[in-house]
């Protein structure tokens, strides 16, 4: 039935920029402060105080528009959005729909069928609205302002996404992209970064678009994912019964995996708009927007270019390790304390990124220095500890930040590469295991590598492998005389 449908999709993602201060006062934008303790009279709407812009807002509106291929509107306003709501203090929320900072950008993403451009249509800054408590207890609602004046940019797409998949795609290239530019940390789960999925669906080859709904409360990929599917059949189900799909917005509940209307959707109208009499026009100068082009980091693409060349790390290495900002950022520093870039790849590739899946963490949890991953590997490389060793130490590393080298000098670690020690571990184990011994000397190769393991275990793994490999072929090859 899906079939023969096709699910049409845009998305509004509103990220919160990382300034020190709201967009348009001087009150803390810090997370989780004690409720209405980072407000004023400007964020809180009380009558006669007056905006003054944030330059920062601005810059990082440029940067993340530069990203997105936008044009900059070189002059652009702010406009007054008016709806009553309890969290919104001044009864309006000031926006920018006439003149936006950013519009006519795109956004390659990479799908099963090859490269994908998805349309930015545009880019406005904006203030973030407070927030409402629901207190069930004393069965009334108590709001926090805290977050009201927080300065927002809303990317708005074109509806150029087909399925869930695409539209992950484009969100993590969105995130990873406003992460590299330190425009926002983009945490969903604080909701630093939110998307409104704009949804229809329309019969296979038709042109003309469905009526769509926007749906609300979408605080993960996942969350995300399964809004889509459920909304999609929702709407192919009513389209099927010969109703009509009605253009609303939908609050997603992802407990019971079911949306539910909130609004009859609003058009621009709804909202009275007009310009801020408050804010003077933003005039953006091509010099100042070239400053910023000048100021952008090394972004994905060219990471992994260079990491190859420079590195000779692989494509796929390259692009794992690039995916994170925080990532790459380890792997170049520890790269250059310890002058191994290959080492440095596979301790993040193989031991990191099992630790990370082990305890559910993303890359940017990796709470470790470079310095103390570099010190590990010169450990391996002096040949102070062996690999099996170093294993333990990581996991150390990686739990808790810890010295390598005094971790090591504490526990005990150090390779034992004494002759007598060995030779004596290894003549015990060798007079243990007789059946291994005959085994070996009846031509059975693979039995040393029991002998050995044996070896190490009585050494408690901090034996020089190739120094017990030699004992024990040494001592093997006496009983054959």
């Amino acid at each position: 039935m899906g079939r023969q449908y096709e699910t049409v999709i845009g998305l509004e993602v509103h990220v919160e920029l990382a300034t020190k201060t709201k967009i348009f006062c001087g009150c803390s934008t810090e997370f989780g402060g004690a409720p209405n303790t980072h407000t004023c009279p400007v964020c809180t709407g009380m009558p006669g105080s007056l905006p003054v812009l944030n330059r920062q807002v601005v810059e990082y509106a440029m940067a993340v528009g530069l990203a997105a291929n936008c044009q900059i509107n070189q002059y652009c306003k702010f406009d007054r959005k008016n709806y009553f709501y309890p969290d919104n203090p001044q009864n309006y929320q000031i926006s920018q729909l006439y003149l936006p900072i950013c519009h006519d950008g795109w956004i390659e993403i990479d799908t099963p069928s090859g490269p994908k451009k998805i349309g930015i249509h545009e880019i406005h800054m904006e203030e973030d609205a407070g927030k409402l408590i629901h207190d069930e207890w004393e069965d009334c609602s108590l709001v926090d302002y805290n977050r009201s004046g927080v300065p927002l940019i809303e990317i708005v797409s074109e509806p150029d996404m087909r399925n869930a998949d695409e539209v992950m795609a484009y969100l993590e290239k969105l995130r990873m992209m406003i992460q590299y530019l330190g425009a926002s940390d983009c945490k969903l789960q604080e909701g630093s970064m939110r998307a409104d999925v704009n949804l229809s669906v329309r019969k296979a080859g038709a042109l003309e678009l469905g009526t769509r709904t926007e749906m609300k409360n979408l605080n993960s990929f996942k969350a995300i994912a399964r809004a889509i599917e459920g909304e999609r059949k929702r709407q192919i189900e009513r389209i099927e019964d010969g109703k009509k799909v009605i253009q609303e917005t939908r609050r997603w509940d992802d407990n019971k995996e079911n949306s539910y209307p909130m609004r009859s959707k609003e058009d621009a109208q709804d909202y009275r708009y007009f310009p801020d009499p408050d804010l003077m026009p933003v005039v953006i100068s091509r010099e100042w927007i070239e400053e910023i082009r000048s100021r952008q980091p090394e972004m994905q693409p060219e990471k992994i270019r260079r990491y190859q060349e420079e590195f000779k790390i692989p494509e796929y290495d390259a692009r794992i390790l690039t995916s994170s900002k925080h990532m790459a950022w380890l792997f170049e520093e520890a790269a250059a304390a310890c002058g191994k870039p290959k080492e440095v790849s596979n301790w993040l590739m193989v031991e990191a990124m099992r630790l990370l899946k082990e305890h559910d963490q993303a890359p940017e949890d990796l709470c470790f220095s470079p310095v103390n991953l570099a010190g590990l590997i010169n450990l391996v490389d002096r040949g102070m500890i062996n690999r099996t060793v170093a294993k333990t130490v990581f996991e150390e590393i990686f739990a808790h930040d810890t010295d390598p080298e005094i971790y090591v000098e504490e526990k005990g670690l150090k390779i034992v590469n004494d002759q007598g020690a060995l030779e004596k571990a290894a003549e015990e184990v060798i007079r243990a295991n007789p059946q291994s011994v005959k085994d070996y000397l009846g031509g059975k190769e693979k039995a040393i590598g029991f002998l050995v393991g044996q070896t190490m275990r009585a050494m408690k793994g901090k034996g020089d492998p190739g120094m017990v490999n030699k004992i024990v072929k040494e001592l093997l090859t006496k009983q054959e005389r």
